[in-house]
């Protein structure tokens, strides 16, 4: 088995190698001028397991096509077999119709992810696991929820309320709860499909005087954050802190959720950003070494 980190995630595909005591496979990358991608493998893989490290976050177009360049060209170097690791799954949320005539995209980006060669993929909490279905190779979807909630025992929280902004993150919820042991909850709340806007049924939470985390996959705009730490703050918490696996915060992301009442806001290394304090590398390389 040989890592080859991807433009995207070079550092983690690195680390990940480091973990397993394997060998790092450099990739030649750069932008032509008209902005199309170049990928070149600078070492033989011929019959070589390939397990290919590039994430699809922002950018996420560039990112995907330079995944689909590194799964190809290891396929047509003769490569044993190709194992793509995708810590965020790019296009995850496009995977139903709100509107007739919308694109389901994520069903588009698993298709060219397969025609393009890989033999396996493997991604870190997938924002639908339904998603998980539409493969016809084998997929593994990992979770660093653990990982976030063992960070915040580490930091003193346990017996802190973990708390999910919607009913959609309430399994995440359920894995953080078994780490601090504060019982958990979720937001019951609707998005409008055209405006984005999130609309809230009132629900009252065991929360007065006590410590908070919200559990998430994503922060994007910080949209969702914001009410849930509005929503726990309102009802007494005395600390509330935002937690996700890919912390993507577009924007003012990081500056919204913060004033929301948030007291910090952790994030993994899934997606780097200046809040990745945990690191995901444990459980890729995990599912590596059971594989191998």
């Amino acid at each position: 088995m040989i890592i080859a980190p991807g433009p995207a995630s070079r550092k983690l595909g690195l680390r990940i190698a480091e973990v397993l005591h394997i060998k790092a496979t450099p990739i030649e990358f750069k932008l032509f001028p008209d902005g199309e991608s170049y990928i070149c493998y600078t070492e033989d893989v011929s019959g070589e397991n390939v397990v290919i490290v590039q994430n699809t976050c922002p950018p996420q177009d560039v990112n995907l096509i330079r995944l689909l360049l590194l799964i190809n060209t290891a396929k047509d170097l003769n490569a044993n077999s190709v194992t793509a690791v995708v810590p965020y799954f790019a296009y995850a949320r496009q995977m139903r119709r709100s509107r007739p005539g919308e694109a389901i995209s994520v069903r588009t980006i698993i298709g060219l992810i397969e025609k393009a060669g890989a033999d396996r993929v493997i991604t870190v909490n997938i924002h639908n696991t339904s998603i998980l279905n539409w493969f016809s190779i084998p997929v593994q979807n990992l979770s660093a929820i653990p990982l976030l909630a063992s960070f915040f025992k580490a930091r003193g929280l346990t017996g802190a309320f973990s708390f999910a902004p919607d009913d959609g993150a309430l399994e995440a919820n359920r894995e953080a709860d078994k780490i601090l042991g504060g019982g958990y909850g979720y937001l019951d709340k609707e998005r409008d499909a055209i405006t984005g806007e999130i609309r809230i049924k009132k629900k009252m939470f065991d929360v007065k005087d006590r410590d908070c985390v919200v559990f998430d996959d994503i922060i994007s705009t910080g949209a969702t954050m914001e009410v849930a730490v509005k929503t726990l703050k309102k009802q007494g918490a005395r600390r509330v802190y935002a937690a996700c696996v890919h912390p993507i915060l577009v924007a003012d992301a990081r500056e919204r959720v913060l004033s929301s009442g948030a007291e910090e806001i952790i994030g993994t290394d899934s997606v780097p950003s200046p809040v990745s304090a945990v690191s995901i590398v444990p459980i890729i390389a995990e599912a590596l070494k059971r594989k191998a």
